[in-house]
């Protein structure tokens, strides 16, 4: 598995047979500089994991340019249809969809999930995280925006997670003593990749306390470059 990092919470990740995107956020990412056409070229699906702008990003754009499938909630993809979203996919929490290479699990998050930045005042179904499994590729589980809570063990055993992208940034999701509390005594994943800093004023801007709290751990902690291509 391939994975680049784009900044905030966005993700691409190259398998075999597929490249999947997961909360595109390219416009308005301060973090990223680069060509939106060039970075999301020869993506075949695009999981979103809750209805926040800085998630929901450039889906429809993308989706519409490379006809992309796009993976997310029921309630989600139904306002995102009613903005010209054609090639969807569906599903909910304790789901799980087989796309051919591979196969998407949706899991529980703890946070909100209400499209406020354009008018949307209530939620656009549930936040959640996805679980991406493929043959002979880890477990990877990419946490979308939440607090910790204690079935993130059950989540783990369940899904024998090996790779956990988890947020750090604090005030809106788990900071990095949380995080790394999730880490070492719920998910213990052989990798842990920290996201969802270093984008408002107001969170926090290096992943420094997360790291420093899972020194010892036996976790290995990455922390791509924006941009960076890592094998995982």
């Amino acid at each position: 598995m391939q994975l680049t990092w784009f900044g905030h919470s966005n993700f691409r990740l190259d398998i075999t047979g597929a490249s999947l995107l997961i909360d595109p956020f390219f416009t308005g990412n301060p973090n990223f500089t680069g060509d939106v056409e060039v970075v999301t070229e020869g993506v075949t699906h695009i999981i979103v994991t809750h209805g926040h702008g800085d998630h929901i990003g450039d889906t429809l754009a993308i989706a519409a340019r490379t006809g992309a499938v796009v993976i997310s909630n029921f309630d989600l993809l139904m306002y995102l249809a009613s903005k010209g979203l054609q090639n969807f996919s569906p599903m909910n929490s304790g789901g799980t969809v087989d796309h051919g290479p591979f196969k998407v699990s949706m899991v529980r998050a703890d946070h909100s999930a209400g499209l406020v930045e354009q008018g949307v005042g209530f939620p656009l179904g549930g936040a959640n995280g996805v679980v991406v499994s493929a043959p002979g590729e880890p477990v990877l589980w990419h946490m979308g925006d939440t607090d910790i809570f204690s079935d993130m063990a059950l989540i783990a055993e369940l899904h024998q997670v090996e790779i956990c992208i988890c947020p750090i940034g604090d005030r809106f999701t788990m900071g990095g003593r949380l995080a790394a509390m999730a880490m070492k005594r719920f998910v213990k994943p052989r990798v842990a990749i920290p996201c969802h800093f270093n984008f408002h004023d107001y969170i926090d801007k290096t992943p420094d306390l997360f790291v420093a709290e899972m020194a010892g751990s036996g976790i290995d902690v990455v922390l791509p470059r924006i941009g960076e291509v890592v094998a995982v």
